[in-house]
This record gives structure tokens, sequence and C-alpha cells, in this order.
């Protein structure tokens, strides 16, 4: 039989067990598709209004086109299913690019790494517009070295879906010695998006969702707000959990909360400034791309995700493509932070949706699940912070800085 075809078997029985748990789990896991995608592209469509363009938007403006191209599939009988489908369609074809001929054991361990990742991830995995994005962020990075224009427009496409794949393009251009075409590549797709914005009249709007996210509260699930959601469990005065209208998302209060909050973003700023600074001081010494790249991209997804005031459990997701590009590379080194991410994928679903009621009620079995699944995210960032600060110098460049070194004494 063929290597693929168990993995594609698979494939198969985790998206439609994934689809049969965002109907049936509680707390409408498949929410974001009925209750904002399908009424904004619907508003698009029949001229009502469109999103980032006649108004201001928390997406990015491409993250529109997912939500349309859904209408051209719900004819197999909603537009939550044709949601699903375009997904699985995305995640085929991402996958179909991984496994390749199966030949390779790091593909076919990215590969079952992936699959494990949705299943324990669940009804978000599929059912948020970050699915949409993580089969882009995978064949950017599996093909950065050989196609880097290629690599460069898909990770750009994805950026303007959701913003979290700039920090694989800024590893990229860091790590990559083809960077050039990369931001390029990247710089062609921002041009033709913003082009096309204007154009349509939304230019007062082209970056409305960047201060969106900088305006807004802790959400109670971030990693940042582990000590809130502890002091409202405790009743202490001042501390609670409310839900923020505006938004569509529930955010914690307390002592200081408001100055953690504004200081995250310059915080998150600093964390990407010192990543980026130590890559570009590896690559100063000669590190190769296969071990730099992979720790460098991870390194900052993850600092977008600890470090950031707004913690939703589909943020797990975006953790898939660097890992799975570690894997490909290096199985064994990889095969640690990789079993990490699946038990925090599914202590992530045991808070959203399967407890997420009382998450919001602030009993202490679900706060200590949550508080669990943001220890993981911290173990993980040290560490790819560790693997980035291990990923050697090439020999020949070490020794040429020590004769240099002796030359001078």
């Amino acid at each position: 039989m063929s290597r693929r075809a168990p993995l594609w078997v698979a494939f198969v029985l985790v998206h439609a067990a994934v689809a049969w748990a965002g109907w049936n789990l509680p707390s409408q896991p498949m929410g974001d598709v009925y209750h904002v995608y399908e009424p904004w592209s619907l508003n698009a469509l029949t001229g009502q209004g469109v999103v980032g363009i006649t108004e201001k938007w928390v997406y990015p403006q491409l993250a529109l086109v997912p939500m349309v191209l859904a209408w051209g599939l719900a004819w197999i009988g909603s537009y939550i299913q044709g949601w699903w489908l375009l997904t699985v369609l995305l995640n085929a074809a991402g996958f179909a690019l991984l496994v390749g001929d199966a030949r390779s054991r790091g593909r076919r361990t990215a590969a079952w790494f992936w699959l494990g990742a949705i299943f324990t991830l669940g009804p978000v995995a599929l059912y948020r517009l970050d699915a949409a994005t993580v089969p882009l962020a995978i064949a950017g990075a599996l093909w950065l070295v050989r196609r880097p224009w290629l690599a460069g427009t898909l990770l750009a496409v994805g950026t303007w879906i959701k913003i979290w794949p700039a920090a694989m393009i800024a590893a990229a251009l860091v790590a990559l010695r083809r960077r050039v075409a990369v931001l390029a590549s990247a710089a062609i797709v921002t041009a033709v998006v913003l082009a096309v914005v204007v154009a349509a009249g939304g230019g007062a709007f082209a970056f409305g969702f960047v201060g969106d996210q900088t305006g807004r509260g802790l959400q109670v699930e971030a990693t940042v707000s582990t000590p809130f959601v502890w002091l409202a469990m405790l009743r202490a005065p001042g501390a609670s959990v409310f839900y923020n209208s505006d938004i569509i998302t529930y955010e914690v209060t307390g002592p200081g909360a408001d100055a953690l909050a504004a200081a995250m973003t310059p915080v998150l700023a600093l964390v990407v400034v010192a990543l980026l600074a130590a890559g570009a001081w590896k690559v100063l010494r000669g590190a190769a791309f296969a071990r730099l790249y992979p720790a460098l991209s991870l390194a900052l997804v993850l600092a977008f995700i600890v470090a950031n005031k707004v913690g939703s459990p589909q943020y797990l997701a975006w953790i898939v493509p660097p890992l799975a590009l570690g894997l490909v590379l290096d199985r064994v080194r990889w095969a640690g932070p990789a079993a990490i991410v699946l038990v925090a994928s599914g202590l992530t679903q045991l808070v959203y949706p399967v407890m997420y009621d009382r998450l919001l009620a602030t009993e202490l079995t679900p706060v200590l699940v949550l508080s669990l699944r943001n220890l993981s995210l911290v173990v993980l960032l040290v560490w790819a912070c560790v693997e980035l600060a291990r990923v050697p110098a090439r020999a020949g460049f070490a020794l040429m800085l020590e004769r240099r070194a002796a030359a001078r004494a």
C-alpha cells in the first residue's frame, strides 16, 4: 500500500471528526462563521457595505476573500458547510505539498503532526479565519529556499488575511540568503492590495486593523491575563471577567490590568526586535538557514502569542507551520516541542469550547487547565529561544574569527 494512503485516510477522518465536534460541542465553536463571516461577506456581495473599505475593520482587507469564496461552496448545504469545505480544500492542497511522495520520514512526521494538531485543537482549527492562513504559511515555509518569490507571495497574502504570517516573513528576511526576493514579492502583494483598497475608496481604513488591535484590553485566555483570571476566581476586589460587546469577546480586568494592556504592544515590539537581532547575529556568524529559520520563525510566532494581550484559541494553529518545517528538517530535534504543542492544543480545546462557560464563571478546574495551557506556551517560547541561541556558526566562519582574533593579539 502507498505510504500516502494512511495519511490521506487520516486526513479525511480528522476533518470529519472536527466537523462533527463543531456541530456538537458547547459554546458555539462555529459561531464566528455564522455570526460574523457570513453577514460580513453577504453585505459585501449585496452592496450593503464592505468591511475594510466602507468602514473600519478588525482584520486586514484580504480576510474578506475566503469569507466570500465560502459562498461558492455553500451549495453543499449552508454557508457553514461551505466554509468547512473551503478549509478542507485549502488544507488538502497544503497537505499534498507537505507529504509529497511520502518517502521522507520528516515530511510524514510533519504531516501526522499537522493532523494531530487539527484534531486536538478541535473546531477552531477549521472554523476560524486562521484556518485559511495555515496551509499558505506551510507552503511558503517549504518553498522559501527554492522558490523565494512564490514563498514571499504566499506569506504576504497570508499576512493580509491574518497578520501573524508577518512573523515568518520577518524571520525569512533575516535568515534567508535570497531575502530580497521575499521582500520584493511581499512588497508587490502589499502594493496591489493597497492600490485596490484606495481605488475602491477605502484608503482611510487601509490600516484600521492595526489601531483596533492596539486599543484592546486583556482577553481572558491570553497568557498575560492569567494572574487576573486567578484574581477573579479568588474574588479579589476589582477583578472580574466581562463581555466587551464592541469586539465580541470576553476580557478580564483587575488592579493594573489597564496599564498592562497598554504596555503589551510595546513589550511585544521589543521582544520581536530582540529576537530578530539575535537571528541577525547568528547570520553574521555564518549560521545555516536550515537550523536558524525554523527556530527563529517559531520564536517569533510564539512571541506573537505569549506577549500578546489577545489570546484567542485559534492562535495555537499559528505554531503549526514553523514546527512542521522543523520536523521536516530534523524530526528528532523537534519531536519534543511537537508533543508539547499537541498537549497545548488539547488543553486549548478543553478551555474552548468544552469548559468555556465554566471559565467565564471562573471555576477552579478550567482556570487550572487554562493556566497549564499558558504555561506550556511559555515553555515552548523558552525552548525556541534556547534553540535559537544554540544554532551553531559554520565551522569555517568560526575558524576565520579565531584566526583574526589571534592575529590581533
